[in-house]
């Protein structure tokens, strides 16, 4: 029994010798493939992109808070210190302040939103071919070990027809057109 006091130990690190050829080359062309995404960034989308990072850190949040505070209580504090209130209340200044500071967020955040959904697009692209290329490999490997098993004298020939039905090619247009059926049902309801 683990607690927060006695946190499980960590799991020991693979050393980076010991991943396969194939391991390290898909690493690599992961890598590739955020450097090659970086470098299509223009100069604005990367000044947006760290406008972004800025306001999503707890620096800013904090920051935003302290100043928000410290302007309500100067403008309430400030006749009994014998200041000038430069915005009293309902503070309109800071209204305006506030409502400026959302839409530059709201904009930022919709324009990093927007390039983070087109990489998605892509890594959700590349995951089908890939899903697609492995149920057709897997495919042709029981084709093979079934043809292999038929050709064996010595291994007993038997009909399943659960294999029989994995040896067939998915038919990727028709589950396109059952998913796409099944969503348009559920629409109609």
């Amino acid at each position: 029994m683990t607690s927060q006091l006695n946190p499980p130990a960590p799991e020991p690190q693979v050393p980076p010798q010991a991943l396969s050829e194939t391991i390290k080359e898909n690493i690599n062309t992961v890598a590739e493939f955020y450097e090659r995404e970086e470098a299509k960034i223009s100069g604005a989308q990367s000044v947006i992109e760290r406008i972004s990072f800025f306001f999503g850190s707890t620096l800013y949040f904090g920051s935003f808070i302290m100043l928000v505070g410290a302007w309500i209580a100067a403008n309430v504090f400030a006749a009994r210190l014998g200041w000038k209130q430069f915005d009293p209340p309902p503070f309109t200044w800071l209204q305006a302040f506030v409502g400026l500071n959302s839409v530059l967020i709201t904009i930022v955040v919709l324009v990093r939103q927007n390039r983070m959904a087109r990489l998605v697009e892509l890594h959700a692209h590349l995951a089908l071919q890939v899903n697609l290329l492995t149920e057709q490999k897997a495919t042709k490997t029981i084709q093979l070990l079934e043809e292999l098993r038929r050709d064996l004298p010595n291994v007993r020939n038997r009909l399943d027809p659960e294999i029989a039905k994995m040896q067939m090619q998915t038919d990727t247009h028709a589950v396109l057109d059952a998913i796409e059926a099944q969503h348009t049902d559920k629409k109609a309801l």
